[in-house]
Parts: structure tokens; sequence; C-alpha cells
């Protein structure tokens, strides 16, 4: 019945284009004849007439539904000539896009079918020729024409989105309606042709924390206050519809990962309100004690930390600083601790957030604080000397046995144990001194003489008597303190020259002295005459006050044949207590001059200083200037 339908329908539309062409087709004959072409639309299963203008045949679109499945080739239209009388004799020929493959012509009726499941999808339209020959001669008898079959679309592809997996990002606490991301499907049906390719967006998964905009499938939050704290990864799942969302639409899915990336919406908070550390009294500044650690649930840069000490008596002996790596406070000794002296110490340290966010502020204040209590634990300390360093003094040519210093040491530890004294021999290898072990007094035990050792540096040990390896060193420097046990000397071996011409009262020579004394028992030096000699008619003695004297002329006219050589004693006394003297012999030669002064010759003959004394006084002085040297 339906076909019925279909061909009477065919034969009503050719009726009324007969009529309304009859005029042109009649004049058109005249010259030759032209194909009256009906095409199937398929959509609606109606006829369709092609209308020839003056000019040629103008061809209307035939359609053909997409993804046809029925068991006969679907009828597309028909090919059909006014000269064609029905005997047989005229051809149909199709040529173009498909034809042969996908579309066949019945080259005696004309008909047109599609013998294949059409695509749209894969190709929307094809262009085919339609002509009508000569069926002895192949002889044209109409000019080919083109036409296009449009391959009608039907709902048969669901969206797809450009990922099957989506990956975004955004703030925790951001405000209701904050854009996540954006996510598109696209539709390989028809978007010109009625809804196949009209979509909306939907949530299948993800509620009541996230939304999708239905025509955009823009994704934003939902809920305010989302914290990652407590959740920091949702999974959603967005649906793309067709058919404008209406039931029967075909759909697509998509998988969306949103992370909460992390503010600074939490403070730093100490698990515990106080802790117990505990560090030696040995141990040196800059070792580490301990660790504290407040936990900051936030990440990155909004969870770093950093530590001080704010209060507690223990800020001038302890530091905390911040391990980065670690977030934890690391508290460190600054100074020397000393259990007898303070056995336990209190800080008060903070830590703070570094980074804050003006716009979580309220939930501030962004830092805590705990207790740290530090015991202080005993060492088994060596022993201390009372002082660093000790400096002692002793005379000269003191006794053995005098007693120099006494140098003194303790345990510092609660036994307090005895401590033995000792000398490293290494610092007196001559062994000069020698220390009490139980109670430090240090004696001599050899005269000491300054003038060869001014100062003996030791070292003395201080050991506990049942814990030998604990041990101290002390340096302890002796002062020999100086006797005046030298007199003095010429400070060279003078020898003078007296010209023969000489006058009287001409110094000739300046004399000093030497006192190997220290300079207490040494200068101010008294130079004079012997008083035995004072008055001799040669020579005199001129003392500077400075530690020197002048030898002068006292007569004129010296001569070298009468006595060439005279030893003149002077008597040299120094300032110390009680003074000491020496008498030195000064060699004066007569010798011949110029006018100007200047030496000519001396004789090398000696002759006895002739003082107006007789040969057996100056024989006695002699003797006693020897026994003085």
């Amino acid at each position: 019945p339906k076909m019925k339908e279909d061909h009477c329908l065919h034969a009503a539309l050719l009726c009324l284009g007969v009529l309304c062409y009859s005029q042109a087709l009649t004049a058109e004959r005249l010259n030759h004849s032209r194909p009256l072409l009906h095409g199937h639309h398929e959509k609606g299963k109606e006829g369709q007439v092609l209308h020839r203008s003056k000019r040629g045949w103008v061809w209307n679109q035939f359609f053909v539904i997409e993804e046809y499945t029925g068991p006969d080739p679907v009828l597309v239209g028909r090919l059909h000539s006014d000269i064609d009388s029905g005997d047989g004799n005229i051809k149909y020929i199709l040529s173009g896009e498909g034809a042969g493959i996908i579309f066949v012509i019945d080259d005696k009726s004309g008909n047109i079918h599609a013998t294949k499941t059409l695509d749209r999808e894969e190709r929307a339209q094809y262009t085919l020729t339609a002509q009508a020959v000569d069926r002895n001669t192949n002889r044209p008898l109409e000019p080919p024409s083109e036409f296009i079959v449009k391959v009608q679309d039907i709902n048969d592809n669901p969206p797809e989105f450009l990922h099957e997996n989506y990956h975004a990002n955004v703030p925790e606490r951001s405000n209701v309606g904050t854009s996540v991301i954006q996510v598109t499907a696209s539709d390989a049906d028809d978007p010109t042709y009625g809804n196949s390719a009209k979509l909306v967006y939907s949530i299948l998964e993800g509620q009541p924390y996230f939304s999708v905009e239905a025509q955009t499938g823009i994704i934003r939050t939902a809920l305010p206050n989302m914290d990652r704290e407590a959740k920091e990864e949702y999974h959603v799942v967005i649906q793309a519809k067709d058919m404008g969302g209406h039931m029967g639409g075909l759909s697509g899915t998509t998988k969306v990962t949103i992370t909460l990336t992390d503010v600074n919406d939490n403070p730093p908070k100490f698990p515990q309100s106080v802790y117990q550390m505990s560090v030696s009294e040995a141990a040196v500044p800059g070792e580490e004690v301990g660790r504290v650690k407040a936990k900051d649930p936030d990440i990155g840069e909004n969870g770093l930390v950093a530590y001080s000490i704010i209060d507690g008596d223990g800020m001038d002996m302890f530091e905390i600083t911040t391990d980065y790596e670690t977030q934890e406070g690391v508290v460190k000794l600054k100074k020397t601790l000393d259990y007898e002296t303070k056995k336990s110490y209190s800080l008060k340290a903070e830590a703070a957030n570094v980074h804050i966010d003006p716009k979580f502020i309220s939930n501030g204040p962004f830092k805590d604080t705990v207790t740290v209590k530090i015991a202080v634990e005993d060492a088994d300390e060596p022993p201390v000397f009372l002082k660093p360093s000790y400096i002692f003094e002793v005379q000269e040519n003191a006794a053995s046995g005098t007693v120099v210093g006494k140098v003194h040491a303790k345990d510092p530890d609660a036994a307090n144990s005895a401590i033995r004294y000792s000398i490293d021999r290494h610092t007196d290898l001559e062994r000069y001194f020698v220390i009490n072990a139980e109670d430090g007094n240090i004696k001599t035990i050899k005269a000491l003489d300054r003038e060869e050792m001014a100062w003996h540096n030791i070292s003395v040990f201080a050991v506990e008597v049942h814990k030998q390896h604990q041990e101290a060193k002390v340096p302890v420097a002796i002062k020999v303190v100086d006797v005046n046990d030298n007199a003095p000397k010429f400070a060279a071996a003078y020898e003078a020259f007296v010209c023969e011409n000489a006058r009287s009262n001409q110094q000739f020579i300046t004399i000093s002295a030497d006192d190997k004394d220290d300079s207490a028992n040494g200068p101010r030096f008294i130079f004079s005459l012997p008083p035995e000699i004072i008055h001799n008619p040669n020579f005199t003695l001129r003392d500077n006050r400075d530690n020197t004297a002048s030898v002068l002329v006292r007569r004129e006219g010296f001569s070298r044949q009468k006595q060439d050589l005279y030893l003149l004693p002077i008597v040299i006394s120094d300032g110390g207590m009680p003074p000491l003297s020496s008498t030195n012999t000064l060699t004066i030669r007569v010798c011949g001059c110029d006018s100007s002064g200047s030496l000519l010759s001396c004789n090398a003959e000696a002759y006895v200083l002739n003082a107006g004394l007789s040969t057996g006084a100056l024989i006695a002085i002699l003797a006693c200037i020897v026994i003085l040297l």
C-alpha cells in the first residue's frame, strides 16, 4: 500500500509539471527532446519534478537518508524523458561520484537506487550526471545534466569531548561561581539540520561541590569554603547530550579531576604545650640541643614556619634556628653551660608563618608559642685552675727550697675529687723547680741567675686522684728578680792616645760602662780615680753624670823618650743597693803629633805611671786592681 501511494503521488506531480510547462516543452520538441527526471525524496517519500528553464535544466537536490539498513536498495529518484515512448529505445546513463558503485540506474526505467548504506559524517553529498541516449547507437538524445544527492542526517553520532580526562585547579575557599575549567564536546552530526548536534551539558558526578553551565560547559564551584585540608581532590563527571538534551538524544561523558590548591588559611600549631630537653654541660656552643615542630596543614610557601625565642631565662644561653627542609625549630647552645652554676633553663619559643594571605587574616594570628624546658646534665669535667695563668717572682741566687708560689685547681663536678699536681718536665729541662703534688707549692731546687735566664716559663698539670684521664694544664711564668751581684765595667777595651804637645786640661777620651744587672742595680754609674792617685800630675777624670766620664791632660809637655805608655786606674760604681764597684785600667799612649793634633807615631815601649808614688806603692795598687777583677 505504501508503494502504491508513492506511485500515485509521483503521477500527480508529473501531470502537474506537464501542464505547467506544456508550451515550453512543445517548443523544445521542435528542436530536440529533453529528459524529465523524477526525484524520490526519501525523507517524505514524495516525488520531485525537475523543471527546465529556457537556458537548460534546473535540478533540485535529492535526499537519501543515511544509515539505511533495509533489505532493499533505496530508491533515490527516477530519470525519464518525455520522448521515451516506452518501446525501450532510450537508454538512461548515470555517471559521477559513486555511480555504478553506490548509485545504480535501471537503464530502461531510469530508476536510481542507492545500493550501499551511506554515512553523512563520512560524505555529505554526491554529484552525479544524468543522460538519455539511443540504446542502439548510444547517440545522446539529451545533453548531460548534473544533480546532487544529499545524504540526509540522522542522529547517529554521540557527542565526543576533546579529551577523555581533564585536570583543573582552583584555590580552596573560592567564592561560589568561581570558574574552574571549560570542557568542550563536539557532535559529528549535521548542526544545520534538526537538533542532532545541539548539545547540552550536565553534571553526573561532583555535586554539590561543582556545577556546569548547560550551554558553555564551564564548570564552576557550587559550595563556599571548600577546604583543601579536608579534601584535596574531586572527581567530576560531565555529560554532553545532543537533541538539546531531550529524551532520545545521544550522550558522551568526560572525567574532570579538580584539585584544590592551597591558600594560607591555617596558622601553625604546636602539638604539645611543653618540650623537655637536656644538654650536657660539656657541650660546645653551636651544638644542637633538640628540635620543636609546629604543624601547619598548609603546603608550599603557605606552610613555611620561622622560629624564634621570645622569652625565658635561657635567651642568652640558647638560640633557635629554622630548618626549612624539615620545618623544625632547631634549639642550639649559644654559650658554655655550667651544671654547678645553673641546672635548668626555660625558653618560650614562637612559630610564625613566613607568608600571610591578607584575605584570611581573620583566621589568625598565624603563630603559636610553646615552652621549652632544658635540663643541664652534669659532665665529668677536668680540674679547673683558679687562674688561667700564674706569674711568680723569686730572687736570683735564692737558696734551694725557696718557695716561688702556689697554684690551685679544683674539681668542678659535684664529687669535688682531690687534685694532684706535677710539672711538665718538657718545660723545665734543667729542673730548676719542684712542685708539691698535694698543695701545689712550687719551690726552687737550684740557684737561679737572672743574667743567665730572666724568666722561666713552665707548665703545671692538675689531675683528679681517681680519674687520671681528667687533666688540666696551666702556664706558670717565674720572673727571676735581680740582685746586685755584678759590678760595672768598661763598656769596651779602651786605649787612649795623648800627643806630646797636648795642652793642659785637654780632653782626649770619653769612656762609658756596662752592668749585667737590671737597670735598678745598674746606672747611674759613678766614675772616679782611686784615692791614692787622685792628685797625680799627669791626668785627671771628670764624671759627666750621664753614665760617661772624660779623661783630661793635667800638664803640658809629654815625652815619648822619657815615657810613652801610662796605665790609669779608674773606679766605676753602680746605683745598686748595696752598690758595687770595680777598678778598670785605661791604657794611654804618648804619640808624636803635628801642629793640628793629628797622630804621627807612637812608641810601643811601656813605662810604669809615675804619679809621684814609690815603686812599691805602685805595685801594691796594681795588685789590688787584679784582686778586684
